[in-house]
């Protein structure tokens, strides 16, 4: 049996804390690429020419129509806010248009929240609730492994 010391616990703590810092950025990093991933995917759901009908139905992601939409969609840096690591995934603000429309950002919220006509064709929403019930699970136990805080002490 090991003895604990003064400060033992507390130097295990900040080995932990310091090492939950790098693998919970890192991590991050992998989840935003995971959705934006799944994103692409669900915004590309069929294509059709501009002018034509849409062979997706509401309640799935959008079809391809220019492209522009799955092209545009990233993720920002990482960054440390007071509440730990984010980042942004969605269409970049910065996309230009294709053919002088409407840019890719305010296209993909009118798709996500509803067209004039009412119709939605979510494809971010599913995206993040995908990766967050499959991915961040694999990615949590390939960073952090089953009992990995315990290899602290």
């Amino acid at each position: 049996m090991t003895e604990l010391r003064p400060g033992v616990f507390s130097a295990g703590f900040a080995r932990l804390s310091a090492e939950g810092e790098i693998k919970g950025r890192l991590g991050l990093g992998e989840l935003a690429a995971a959705v934006e991933k799944q994103a692409k995917t669900n915004a590309s759901n069929g294509r059709h020419a501009y002018g034509t009908p849409t062979p997706a139905r509401p309640g799935e992601g959008p079809a391809r129509i220019t492209g522009a939409l799955v092209a545009s969609v990233t993720h920002s840096a990482i960054m440390r806010d007071p509440a730990g690591w984010s980042t942004k995934v969605g269409p970049a603000l910065d996309a230009a248009p294709r053919r002088g429309r409407t840019p890719p950002h305010k296209y993909g919220n009118y798709l996500e929240t509803g067209l004039k006509n009412g119709e939605k064709y979510p494809w971010l929403k599913p995206a993040a609730e995908f990766a967050t019930r499959i991915s961040a699970v694999t990615i949590f136990n390939t960073k952090y492994g089953a009992g990995g805080w315990a290899r602290v002490f």
